[in-house]
């Protein structure tokens, strides 16, 4: 069963721009209202949206008839939907309809059952002729009579006349459009006709009117366009209440091309397994193929194996038809709106429809055709990629060519950046081996192409995959009992460890680094350097950096003796690390050196890597400004090279989120999550997900659901639990659970201790957040309950004590955010034991306990996390106003206060709320209170005329962002335009 949408979605701009053309809002009784022609493709959502159109209407005090157009082919009733139209008002307008035919006999041949209209006596007498097209009928008198009841009618309520799907309509029904479209001076009433634009093919008889009504003055055309990519994903989770995986929902989404109802079709088969196209759609695409002729039907089925693009040259080669044939075949399909010319080539005007020609071939049909292409780029009678040549040779069994194509095309795609598809390519050449019994016969090297396949896996931001496409290959040899040469293996397993060590797994990546090097040649090799490299590095991440400095420097000098540029660039990268032993300026200096050592020498991942490390840097010393120039040099560096998804480039962009959301700029960190192009990997897309909802939680919003479809993605990177764990927690104190708090707290340090190690730095914050939600339970909890949450109270600060206790860092360094949370750590003890009451609470006291909450104040001040100032100001002032001191508390609060509403953190304001703090209203009324941060910068560009696009790229967000903060902006300021938003930005002092 089709799932189907109960509501509009994505259609509220084309809503309000429909309304307002045809003075629907507000209503114009006794104007002449401009009449419109709606017109999309079949699907896309017209009639959805005429529905909506209706309801707005209706609620404005509008009537609302329509009349629908049918498809009976050549035998199409005259007159159809205005029939439909004057029965509708026969029943709700009887005497305005039988006033008219009065005076207007012949509208009595427009009804459509009989009846007996006062004073016209019988309609079907004997002998009367019934036929509207009889040649007694005035048709000019039709035509007013059917206008002059419109008019009646309106001037009881505004009317809006709606016809739909008029590509069906006869002759005498759109010569009844063209006249009412005509009279302008007809008072109380205006006309929507909708049409299929795809079906307007250049023979059809409503292309020719349409430009005529479209020439008519008050006559306006609106084209439905497809949904954009959110509003399709907004339409699938109204469509599946509980979502689709996001691969289903990614798939739907680039198939549908923004079709209501491919949306709906797909949605419907997403449980099926393949990318098929679902019968019952392609029952309706194929009605298109049935229209065309046997020419036309041969070249669009021979189009079909190309995909959604073929060229001339290409159809030529191998459609096997004469030229004049092949010419009329592609000029009735053209016509006919099946393919459409483009840029040189031919497109379906569909990629489904495409889709659904080529399911519909016979396996040797495919099989011929993807010979024919094979032979036509391999012969040079076509040009075409080797991804291409490699995708027909698959399809055409022809496995020697599949494979040295798309090793081919793996380099091809590599060279220019594209990491997603080189990983695609290599890994269909590895499967096309594998089949093979003699690894030789083709003349590729496996571990060569294994390596190449791990490298793009790694650079596309999927290490995991990386790493299992390795030890399958090494699998594989093992249980075949192959001869494999030490070089192999150690090139493997190098590679394997290079990514394994990224994935943050409990494997221990330097057995299989140091096995590299032993295996691979001694003396002067590529290969050798390659493997110190690796091991240099993942001796520097588990901190074993005496050994680290020995084997980078022999892998230093093996790289510049072979003259391997990007492979020294990145092994100075890992030597330059060891300075962290050292003050930080020795670090940064190095850091620095690396950089412009790899920008010289174009090694992108050392660039990148090096960059990342100088970011980190300043970051650990809460140097925020010098850390965001560095990570938006590296968010810039990696797009720049086509790889926002690789090591270090993505952590860039993780990080810089991370600093925005310290320094309370929230709405900068959400734009940071929104990245145009490929889509994020899984792991990537976690971590972006979990700081998301940190935010969004601190806004007030219901996250549990969202958080809880993390809990996978914990094991594979440490980031996502540390987020997660703290969302879950605060999530269980507000629905006053501290026993899932806390059980949260245990097992994201479950999982934290397998990845690294039992007692890691931020074990501290989680347990501050987990103590946070204990105490606040205190009040509420019976004294048997806090007697029990008071030895929690204590394990949970001795586990933060014993971290700083074991913290081991080469520079000796516990940055402002590790001060912070320690001290809020101790804070929120004392805060849990004074709230438990009885003698705990005397035992803390109340002057110790304003203290630590003083010095956590300083702390987070100095850090500059603003929302958690704000949670410790806050803390602090209902601590101070139980104490005794609703001044200071006051003062306090008023700060949180300023502080939560700038943020937009509803929860906060609802707790200065319930604590009582006092605080001077908002100014109101005024645009600068309204405008975020984020709005404020983007309207400073605006009025220097910079465009979206030139602000997307300055801001390092996509274009689509930058319009929505546009539309805000001039909804807020009141503005018409962008000149006038940047009048009243200076008028109020908004904008320099």
């Amino acid at each position: 069963m089709v799932a189907q949408s109960s509501t509009m979605v994505g259609r509220d701009a084309e809503l309000t721009q429909l309304a307002a053309s045809l003075g629907v809002r507000p209503p114009r009784p006794g104007d002449a209202l401009v009449d419109v022609l709606l017109s999309g493709d079949a699907g896309v959502g017209k009639t959805r949206l005429l529905r909506a159109l209706r309801d707005l209407a209706v609620g404005e005090g509008w009537q609302v008839f329509a009349g629908h157009c049918l498809d009976f082919g050549d035998s199409a009733l005259p007159y159809l939907p205005f029939s439909e139209v004057l029965g509708r008002l026969a029943t709700e307008r009887p005497d305005a309809v039988d006033a008219v035919a009065r005076s207007h006999p012949a509208l009595a041949r427009l009804l459509p059952v009989r009846r007996q209209l006062s004073g016209t006596g019988p309609i079907d007498s004997p002998g009367d002729d019934n036929s509207v097209e009889s040649s007694a009928l005035d048709r000019a008198d039709l035509f007013r009579a059917m206008l002059a009841v419109l008019e009646a009618a309106a001037r009881q309520a505004p009317l809006l006349l709606v016809i739909e799907d008029t590509h069906w309509a006869d002759q005498s029904t759109r010569d009844m459009l063209s006249f009412l479209l005509s009279r302008l001076d007809s008072a109380g009433f205006a006309v929507v006709a909708s049409y299929r634009s795809d079906d307007l093919h250049r023979r059809h008889p409503l292309r020719r009117q349409v430009a005529e009504w479209s020439r008519l003055r008050g006559v306006e055309r609106i084209s439905l366009s497809p949904l954009d990519d959110d509003a399709v994903r907004d339409l699938v989770r109204q469509l599946v209440p509980g979502g689709l995986p996001e691969q289903e929902m990614a798939d739907v989404v680039a198939r549908a091309e923004g079709n209501a109802f491919f949306v709906e079709e797909l949605v419907s088969a997403a449980a099926e397994p393949g990318t098929f196209v679902p019968a019952d759609l392609a029952d309706v695409l194929l009605v298109r193929l049935d229209r065309l002729d046997d020419d036309a039907r041969r070249v669009v089925r021979t189009a079909s194996a190309s995909g959604r693009r073929v060229t001339h040259d290409m159809l030529v080669a191998t459609a096997d038809m004469p030229t004049q044939a092949l010419d009329d075949g592609l000029r009735g399909a053209v016509e006919m709106n099946v393919l459409v010319a483009d840029r040189g080539a031919y497109a379906f005007r569909h990629a489904l429809l495409g889709e659904a020609v080529y399911d519909d071939l016979l396996p040797g049909e495919r099989a011929q055709l993807h010979g024919r292409y094979v032979a036509a780029l391999r012969e040079g009678t076509a040009r075409g990629t080797a991804a291409e040549l490699a995708r027909h040779a698959r399809l055409a069994m022809d496995s020697a060519t599949a494979l040295t194509a798309s090793v081919r095309a793996g380099q091809e795609a590599s060279a220019v950046g594209g990491p997603d598809e080189a990983a695609y390519h290599y890994q269909q050449a590895l499967e096309l081996l594998s089949s093979s019994a003699d690894l030789g016969d083709h003349g590729v090297n496996l571990s060569k192409l294994v390596v190449k396949a791990a490298d793009a896996l790694t650079a596309a931001g999927d290490p995991e995959r990386a790493v299992a496409v390795v030890a399958e290959q090494l699998e594989r040899l093992e249980s075949e009992g192959a001869d494999v040469p030490d070089e192999w293996r150690a090139r493997m397993l190098s590679a394997q460890a290079a990514a394994l060590y990224i994935t943050e797994t409990d494997a221990d990546a330097t057995l299989l680094s140091a096995r590299a090097v032993e295996l691979s040649p001694e003396g002067e090799s590529a290969l050798r350097a390659r493997t110190l490299s690796i091991h240099a590095k993942i001796l520097v991440a588990y901190g074993r950096y005496d050994e680290a400095e020995i084997v980078g420097l022999e892998a230093l000098a093996l790289a510049e003796k072979l003259d391997l540029g990007e492979l020294a660039s990145d092994v100075v990268t890992t030597l330059s690390t060891l300075k962290r032993t050292g003050p930080k300026e020795g670090l940064r200096a190095a850091l620095t050196e690396a950089v412009d050592r790899a920008a010289a020498s174009d090694a992108v991942h050392a660039e990148l890597r090096a960059r990342y490390l100088l970011g980190r840097s300043y970051e650990d010393w809460a140097e925020f400004d010098d850390a965001e120039t560095w990570f938006t040099s590296g968010i810039e560096r990696a797009q720049d090279a086509g790889l926002p998804w690789a090591p270090y480039g993505f952590e860039s962009r993780w990080q810089l989120a991370w600093i925005h959301l310290v320094r309370g700029e929230w709405d900068t960190a959400l734009d940071l999550f929104v990245v145009e192009g490929p889509f994020p990997p899984p792991i990537q897309r976690a971590m972006l997900q979990s700081m998301r909802l940190q935010i969004l939680q601190a806004r007030g919003k219901d996250v549990a659901n969202r958080v809880a479809g993390l809990r996978p993605f914990w094991r594979r990177d440490g980031s996502v639990a540390i987020h997660a764990a703290a969302i879950e927690m605060i999530a269980a104190g507000r629905r006053g659970d501290p026993s899932g708090a806390v059980a949260s707290y245990d097992h994201a340090v479950d999982v934290l201790g397998r990845i690294w190690h039992e007692w890691f730095s931020a074990r501290i914050r989680l347990a501050a957040v987990a103590l946070g939600v204990v105490a606040d339970a205190m009040p509420r909890s019976s004294a048997a309950e806090r007697e029990a949450l008071l030895p929690v109270v204590e394990r949970l600060q001795d586990d933060g004590r014993v971290v700083l206790d074991r913290y081991t860092d080469p520079a000796g360094h516990w940055g402002p955010e590790g001060r912070a949370w320690t001290q809020r750590l101790d804070a929120e003890a004392l805060r849990a034991r004074w709230l438990a009451g009885g003698e705990q609470a005397e035992q803390v006291g109340l002057e110790p306990l304003v203290a630590a909450w003083r010095e956590a104040e300083r702390l987070f001040a100095e850090f500059g996390h603003v929302h958690e100032l704000a949670i410790v100001r806050t803390r602090l002032a209902g601590i101070l106003r139980a104490g005794g001191d609703p001044a200071g508390a006051r003062v306090l609060g008023d700060q949180a206060r300023e502080a939560a509403r700038a943020l937009g953190a509803q929860p906060l304001l609802d707790d200065l709320t319930a604590l009582g703090s006092t605080a001077p209203p908002s100014s109101g009324g005024t645009a600068s209170a309204d405008l975020t941060a984020r709005e404020r910068e983007i309207l400073g560009h605006v009025a220097q005329g910079r465009t979206n696009g030139e602000i997307a790229k300055l801001l390092f967000i996509s274009t689509k962002t930058v319009s929505v903060h546009v539309s805000n902006i001039l909804a807020k300021l009141g503005a018409s335009g962008r000149t006038e938003a940047a009048a009243i930005a200076r008028r109020r002092h908004l904008i320099d």
